[in-house]
């Protein structure tokens, strides 16, 4: 195929970059991605370059780490000066489509005060078509469970489990929706993305398609409730106690304090998240798991269908997410945690060309970004990246190649200051901090992760001998020099990668100089 037509593009949300078979889960069965992986490139080691939802696609779609686009927290604007993922693809002929959503904080200089937009963080990245944004999907699919007979109270309501006798070792999210999985979010997603494609099978098209699940809240249909047995299920990494597992580090002692107070992490959920019985625990890792198999299924649907179409020699297939789950790990739920599984999340890439053939199946254990997604879909269509984007693409790695001079490290980045919708969590009160002084920065390598915050001790883990990173050797005087390197590390990671749209332009006598390709 010498020239490339499709793109589907594929997220879902708060998926652990171990959740896949085709990585070796001890319990979780993946058997589409594992075939998309089969014929694909799977990238071991890669992860979101910084949480939440919103300042994490922001960083997947601009190819920004987040100090360049500063859009830290679900609601902060994203400067309109940035280009994207989408803008870049219009210049090349593509009308990207978009179903399902971004969380992009629109900028609001240059807008009324009462622009609606303004009054909600979950807007659509700039340059994308509207399928069906997430709000309205919502509204849509609700209207559809409606015309179907489910009778619920509203989106507060939609997600409410059955109340059901518990099997003997079930807990309490055993207990499915009150919907039929054929009814889902999740596979009205599917339908309404296939039935685009339908539409425009004879055209170049660009789709990206959203999944909501596996976020929460944790409760899923049959039969996926049931798919997994809690006894099975792997049991969280943590301390024997939550006190002695907060030592570590005040940040953590907030979260896991908020998560042991009603919070908004998991609704419908009687239980207190940090000292619930193991069974309960378990359990709710059962559930999750159950979510991925959910949208496993729903992914298989889009392959066949392309299949089905003629259209998979034609398209290029993406899957990844926004950023990871903890999962009960360190007593603690989410993705706003320093811990790699708040960060390391799957993506795997099937490109159509016969330059490709030999990545198929290839296993990438090289440190990938989410902001390399970005170049690697523009150079894949033909389109040079912007100077400002950060990331590299990864078609090298696609085509069976090792790129030289690849990162031999990753770098990651949480704003936690505090705002409005954050359901307890106080970062500026608990600590004493100002909002700029919320921020902690990650530089992690194959051995040593280092953990800096801007205005509290820092913290280093050895992942050789500590995979789990349960102890802080940040205040041991036998790392010194490691603490030492890995801080010197990162400002030169933030002196190399910081803003630079014209920093390799020159003005002198004969015009402007330009050096951006040898910065390169």
């Amino acid at each position: 195929m010498s020239n490339p037509r499709k793109v589907l593009f594929i997220s879902a949300d708060q998926w652990r970059a171990e959740c896949l078979s085709a990585v070796g889960h001890p319990v979780v069965k993946t058997p589409h991605l594992d075939a998309l992986a089969k014929d694909g490139t799977l990238f071991k080691q890669h992860r979101t370059v910084c949480a939440p939802c919103g300042p994490a696609r922001t960083s997947l779609h601009t190819g920004l780490y987040l100090m360049n686009h500063r859009s830290g927290r679900n609601g902060t604007p994203l400067d309109a000066r940035h280009s994207n993922l989408a803008k870049e693809a219009r210049k090349v002929g593509y009308d990207p489509v978009l179903y399902g959503y971004t969380d992009t904080s629109a900028d609001p200089r240059g807008r009324p005060a009462n622009d609606p937009a303004l009054k909600t963080y979950e807007g659509p990245m700039p340059g994308y078509r509207i399928g069906m944004i997430f709000q309205d999907y919502m509204d849509a699919w609700m209207n559809d469970l409606s015309h179907k007979g489910y009778a619920f109270k509203g989106r507060e309501d939609v997600y409410r489990p059955v109340d059901i006798d518990l099997p003997e070792g079930r807990g309490h999210r055993y207990r499915p929706t009150f919907f039929k999985a054929e009814d889902s979010d999740t596979n009205f997603m599917a339908d309404l993305s296939i039935d685009w494609m339908k539409a425009h099978r004879d055209e170049n098209w660009f789709l990206h398609c959203v999944f909501l699940r596996p976020h929460p809240p944790v409760v899923t249909p049959e039969p996926y409730n049931a798919l997994y047995d809690p006894a099975q299920v792997p049991f969280p990494a943590r301390k024997a106690t939550p006190e002695l597992e907060g030592a570590q580090h005040p940040y953590l002692k907030h979260w896991i304090d908020c998560f042991a107070k009603p919070n908004g992490y998991d609704e419908h959920n009687p239980n207190n998240l940090v000292t619930m019985p193991d069974l309960e625990l378990r359990q709710m890792r059962a559930c999750y798991y159950g979510m991925i198999n959910e949208v496993d299924d729903a992914v298989g649907r889009l392959v066949a269908h392309l299949k089905a179409s003629g259209e998979y020699e034609n398209t290029l297939i993406v899957f990844t997410c926004d950023h990871g789950e903890m999962g009960g790990d360190h007593y603690t739920w989410g993705k706003e945690l320093y811990f790699d599984p708040s960060f390391h999340i799957p993506l795997i890439i099937r490109d159509p060309r016969r330059e490709a053939d030999a990545g198929r199946g290839r296993q990438v254990d090289a440190f990938s970004e989410s902001i390399d997604i970005m170049p690697t879909i523009l150079r894949w269509l033909g389109a040079e990246p912007p100077v400002e984007c950060d990331g590299a693409s990864l078609l090298p790695f696609i085509e069976g190649r090792t790129p030289q001079a690849w990162r031999a490290e990753t770098y990651m980045e949480l704003d936690f200051r505090t705002t409005p919708n954050l359901g307890g969590f106080d970062a500026e009160a608990a600590l004493g901090l100002k909002p700029d002084e919320c921020q902690l920065g990650i530089i992690r390598g194959k051995r040593w992760k280092y953990v800096h915050f801007a205005a509290s001790a820092p913290l280093l883990f050895d992942l050789e001998n500590d995979p789990t990173e349960m102890n802080n050797l940040a205040q041991d005087p036998n790392h010194a020099s490691v603490v030492l390197d890995y801080a010197q590390r990162m400002l030169s990671w933030r002196m190399r990668y910081a803003e630079r749209t014209l920093t390799n332009l020159h003005l002198w006598r004969e015009g402007v100089l330009d050096r951006r390709a040898a910065a390169r």
